[in-house]
């Protein structure tokens, strides 16, 4: 749900909220509790929900509502790093406020997606360049995602103002694409891009993005400077096979950390590394936060499972198609590794994952089960082996 949601009355999001369980389920609830429990054992399944917000909205109250919804992902409103830009475009939040906004975040095991605008008023090219590159090097930014948004001029804004006044003018298309090519070029393997420009209609658009197809044009500008794009959605096996003919031929199991947000994150996948080809992915943090800034289920030495995802083509539930990736034993591998990292590494005596309402019984099958929002499972330290928690490793620069 888009347009900062959790600035709505509460009785409007419960009601919102409790209609799309119970479209799913086609029962008909009281509580947007009653909801997801009868989603759970919906035929037709809700793997994720994801809620747009902004650094203001993204509060203690805020998360465990939406963790109530059965919400998994968040997408923050952010535009830019930059305290004097985020100041002249009105944003109404500091830059210091999205950085503790991610903590919160993070620490309650949502995914977080950044929207972020280049091209903005008194910024320029280099500097525009500069924004990303501390955003995916600086360890209070780091988010799992992107969604990137050149700045567009529509009638009505202040914005259009400016441009009326001859005081803003957008990048050339040429230096545009420029910009997005050399930007991809610097995402890390864990960072997934979900979109490329608004799709907004171009009668409204009086000044900026002047062609539908930004990240085709940006891809094709990477090819001719020899740049690659590493992001997950580039990478993921369903994307390689269909664009590009190319199946993995060697799968082994990678294993990335850094340090983002106050935590210790590790990035585990399965892969083909020589072909650059993902299967399967775990986001595993370990928090660094104090306890009373968290969920209520996850304190004490807790690890979370913020993302557990195998590409490829859908298979049904209790389906098996041996051409396809799914249901192939990827994501049990990669828990089963995340369980052993929590309990040696992390020292943790209990794992949560952050699940989407469908995929609880997955879960289930595992050995969790339901605490709060949660899904858990307790973990017995090594025999003979004292338990204790290391040093956050530095971040990897593969």
């Amino acid at each position: 749900m888009g347009g900062t949601f959790m600035s709505l009355p509460a009785e409007y999001r419960d009601y919102f909220v409790r209609n799309l369980h119970d479209a799913l389920s086609g029962h008909t609830s009281n509580s947007v509790k009653e909801a997801v429990t009868y989603s759970e054992e919906s035929r037709t399944k809700c793997i994720g929900l994801t809620i747009e917000t902004r650094p203001d909205y993204c509060l203690t109250p805020h998360l465990t509502d939406m963790l109530s919804y059965g919400c998994t992902r968040l997408e923050m409103g952010v535009q830019s790093i930059y305290e004097d830009v985020a100041r002249d475009t009105n944003r109404g939040h500091t830059v210091e406020a999205v950085k503790e906004c991610f903590v919160l975040a993070k620490d309650a095991g949502f995914k977080v997606v950044c929207h972020m605008m280049p091209d903005l008023p008194n910024v320029g090219w280099e500097r525009d360049l500069e924004c990303f590159r501390e955003f995916f090097e600086n360890p209070d930014f780091r988010t799992d995602g992107l969604k990137l948004y050149p700045t567009l001029v529509i009638r009505g804004t202040g914005l259009y103002e400016l441009w009326k006044r001859g005081m803003y003018r957008n990048y050339p298309p040429d230096k545009l694409v420029d910009l997005v090519a050399r930007v991809l070029a610097l995402l890390p393997p864990w960072v997934r891009v979900y979109r490329i420009q608004r799709d907004i209609p171009m009668p409204l658009v009086t000044s900026g993005v002047d062609k539908g197809n930004l990240r085709e044009l940006a891809l094709a500008r990477m090819a001719s400077l020899g740049l690659r794009c590493r992001d997950v959605r580039t990478r993921e096996v369903g994307i390689q096979d269909v664009h590009h003919k190319v199946k993995p031929d060697e799968v082994e199991l990678v294993r990335r950390e850094c340090t983002a947000n106050g935590g210790w994150e590790t990035f585990l996948a399965y892969e083909d590394p020589r072909q650059d080809i993902l299967i399967g992915l775990l986001r595993l943090r370990k928090a660094a936060g104090p306890d009373t800034s968290r969920q209520p289920e996850l304190r004490g030495r807790v690890s979370l499972v913020r993302e557990l995802h195998v590409y490829g083509t859908a298979v049904a539930v209790h389906s098996r198609d041996t051409s396809k990736f799914q249901h192939q034993g990827y994501g049990s591998l990669l828990m089963a590794e995340a369980e052993r990292i929590s309990r040696e590494e992390h020292g943790s005596t209990k794992i949560a994952v952050i699940s989407g309402v469908g995929t609880r019984h997955y879960y289930r099958k595992l050995g969790y089960h339901l605490e709060g929002h949660y899904m858990v499972k307790a973990l017995q330290p090594p025999p003979s082996r004292r338990t204790r928690t290391p040093r956050c490793p530095r971040p990897t620069a593969s």
